[in-house]
This record gives C-alpha cells, sequence and structure tokens, in this order.
C-alpha cells in the first residue's frame, strides 16, 4: 500500500479507534457468566447486555454518516469516541442488569458511527486510488480487535474481574480519543465536507442533491430495488452475529469452559476474518459478489453444524471448527453486501453503506435477543436448529433475489 506517513497514520489512528469500538462489545460475550453471576441473574438472561449495545450501534450507523457528512467526519469522531469510553466507564459500575443495560445503550449509541465515519474520513484522506487499499487495512484492524477482544476481555474476568474489563477497555477508548486529537484537526476534503462542498476527490460529474427527509431518503434506499441487499444483511447479523454473541455462555455451560479458555477459542473468529478478507477479492474476481456470499453462507452452515456437535459431544475441539468458520463466512458475506450496496445511490453511498450496518447490527441484537428466549424455552440445540434454518432459507431465496439484482443490473 503506497500511502505516505502521514495517511498511514490517520489509516492506523482510526483502525485503532474501529478496533476500540468492536472489541468493547464483543468481549462482553464470553464474561457474560461472570456478569449472570454477580448481578444474581440467569446467563440467558443477561445476554440482554449483548442486544443493549448492538440495536442502537446497528440504527444509529446511517444517521452517525449523514452528521459526519454535515458537520464533518473528525469533528463527529472526537464526540462519538468520548461518549464510548464514558459509556463504558458507567458500564463498570453499574450496580445493577438494567443500569448495565441503560449503560450499553449509551455506548452503542456513541459507537455506532466509528466504522462508518472512519471509512469514509480514510477515502478522504487518500483518495479514489488507494481507498480500497486503505479500508482493507482499516478493517483488518478492526476485526482484529473483535477478535483478540474475546480472549483478552475473559482474561482480564478471571483474574479480576468483569468490571475491571469493562474499565480496561474504557481506557482503551480514553488513548484512542487522544491518538485522535493528534491527527490534524481538519483535513482538507473534511472541512469541505463540513461546509457541504464538493471534495477534490469527489467524482467529476454533476451529482444531483439528495431530496425528501432523511427517514424518506433511507427508506428509498432500503426499499428500493437494492432491498435484497439489506434483507439479507439483516439475516446475516441475525445468524452470524447471533451465534457468536452467544458462543462464550454456551462454551461455558455445556463444557465447562472459564472465561479465559472459551475467550481463546474465540480469538479464531478475528484470525479468520483476516484470512478471509486477503482472499475475497480473488474470490470475488473468480465467482463474482454473489458467490462471494454463498461461500460465506455455507462456512456459517459449517460452523452452526460444528456447534451442534458440541451440544451432542460435550468436546469443546468442535468449537475450534466453529469460531473459524463463523470469521470466515461472515468476512465474505457482510463486506461483499456493502459493495453492493452502494449501486442502490451513487449520490448516497455513505447512507447506502450505513444502512447495511443498521441491517447487520441490529439484526445481530434482535438475534441475542430472540436467542436468549429460544435457550431459555428450550436449549441450546434448538437454536442451533432455528439459526441453521434461516441461513438455509437465506442461501436460497436470497440468492434467488441477489440473481435477480444482478439480471437487472446486467
Amino acid at each position: 500500500m503506497d500511502l505516505t506517513s502521514e495517511q498511514k497514520r490517520v489509516v492506523y489512528t482510526l483502525g485503532f479507534c474501529g478496533l476500540v469500538s468492536a472489541a468493547d462489545n464483543w468481549f462482553v460475550s464470553p464474561a457474560l457468566p461472570a456478569i449472570a453471576g454477580a448481578l444474581g441473574v440467569a446467563a440467558s438472561a443477561a445476554t440482554i447486555v449483548l442486544t443493549a449495545y448492538l440495536v442502537p450501534y446497528g440504527l444509529l450507523q446511517p444517521v452517525c454518516g449523514t452528521l459526519g457528512d454535515r458537520f464533518g467526519r473528525l469533528r463527529v469522531l472526537h464526540v462519538i469516541v468520548t461518549g464510548l469510553a464514558a459509556g463504558t466507564f458507567l458500564c463498570a459500575v453499574a450496580p445493577t442488569l438494567p443500569l448495565l443495560v441503560a449503560a450499553r445503550v449509551v455506548t452503542g449509541c456513541f459507537a455506532a458511527g466509528i466504522i462508518a465515519v472512519s471509512q469514509a474520513h480514510v477515502g478522504d484522506v487518500v483518495g479514489p486510488g488507494r481507498r480500497g487499499a486503505a479500508v482493507g487495512v482499516l478493517m483488518g484492524i478492526t476485526f482484529t480487535g473483535q477478535g483478540l477482544s474475546s480472549s483478552l476481555g475473559g482474561i482480564i474476568t478471571d483474574l479480576m474481574s468483569w468490571r475491571a474489563a469493562f474499565a480496561c477497555f474504557g481506557v482503551l477508548a480514553l488513548v484512542a480519543l487522544a491518538l485522535l486529537w493528534r491527527l490534524p484537526a481538519v483535513g482538507p476534503r473534511d472541512e469541505k465536507s463540513a461546509r457541504g462542498e464538493k471534495s477534490p476527490g469527489s467524482p467529476a460529474g454533476p451529482v444531483s442533491a439528495p431530496t425528501g427527509s432523511f427517514f424518506s431518503r433511507a427508506a428509498r434506499i432500503f426499499f428500493g430495488t437494492h432491498r435484497a441487499v439489506y434483507l439479507v444483511a439483516c439475516s446475516t447479523g441475525l445468524v452470524f452475529l447471533g451465534v457468536y454473541g452467544f458462543m462464550g455462555t454456551f462454551l461455558a455451560e455445556r463444557c465447562g469452559l472459564g472465561s479465559t479458555q472459551a475467550g481463546l477459542i474465540m480469538m479464531l473468529y478475528g484470525a479468520m476474518c483476516l484470512a478471509g478478507g486477503a482472499v475475497s477479492g480473488r474470490l470475488g474476481a473468480a465467482r463474482g459478489p454473489r458467490g462471494v456470499i454463498c461461500v460465506g453462507e455455507a462456512f456459517g452452515l459449517l460452523a452452526i453444524a460444528a456447534l451442534a456437535a458440541v451440544s451432542v459431544t460435550g468436546s469443546w475441539a468442535p468449537a475450534l471448527l466453529a469460531a473459524g468458520a463463523l470469521g470466515f463466512g461472515y468476512i465474505l458475506t457482510q463486506p461483499t453486501l456493502v459493495s453492493l450496496s452502494m449501486d442502490a445511490d451513487p449520490a448516497q453511498t455513505g447512507l447506502c453503506t450505513g444502512l447495511i450496518g443498521l441491517g447487520v447490527f441490529a439484526g445481530g441484537g434482535v438475534g441475542s435477543a430472540l436467542g436468549g428466549q429460544v435457550v431459555a424455552a428450550a436449549g441450546y440445540p434448538l437454536l442451533w436448529v432455528a439459526a441453521a434454518a434461516l441461513l438455509v432459507a437465506q442461501l436460497v431465496l436470497g440468492g434467488r433475489a441477489l440473481a435477480a439484482l444482478e439480471r437487472r443490473a446486467g
């Protein structure tokens, strides 16, 4: 990647911000048994902590992307990273589950825009020619945080407490904020975006100004010609993120693993996200976007089958395959959906990609909530059956809808 030292500093700094936002959510999964025990609730009830973060994290991504376009991306990043740090420290001192859930909602609201706004700012800084490689580095750092946080959070929880884990991730958010303030106060294109002007790297042709309210524009995109892309994004979050959120508690209850042991297994998710990102481009060139999504969904089914094997045998070994396959499948599916969404309205690509985030992360939050009800009523085997059925439906029905979209585009 041929970037200047200043451009690399921007990419790595914003990548670290993304790492913290991803880690702040996913370290909670292996810590759920400890949280449930300390607050005197069932482990299935404690999964609401995941939902409380994921739902606002998904819902507000389009809003944060729009605010970044209007007020300047670095300005918005300063505010939301500050809120992320404050919310995480509030989680560390919450005395009851309802107050912890409220603190997680606050944290998720602020964290929502970090990825979307960072991607846009990196694109501004490096220009169109280097954007793909730079954003790839940004997301690679982010997914590394998602994977490593599971083991790090588990280790801190075992050695100290889940409250100490929240406090540690709050400190990481403060470090991210300090690094963010060291970047140039306003980048050349960020300043223009804040004034509503056209940036130097923007397309040369005339671009029509979006019309209508924010909600009407979002609805036209979400339910328009590319609605299949957004509906597949919703089911992707429901299955992939929903299943991942239950792995830590499942391994603790079925296999008797501690937070550290479960976290180490779940590290494979992040490692395979990086591996999948490295091969997705070549796979896309060979099979096309729809083919990449199909391969990702197939790996998702493999992960669910491995978790079912854990349920049957009580052995943690198949969970290694489950974590790796889930990460590999997710990283093939989600970024491909982001790429397809950009064609929905080229004049509002920030809103288009933000709506993918809404679908994926809100779907993950809903998946955590519904999954908790299924586990409480019938246990984990039914959860794996339900997830597999939904993923098969996505593979068949979503595949047909995406094929129809390709034919219309062609």
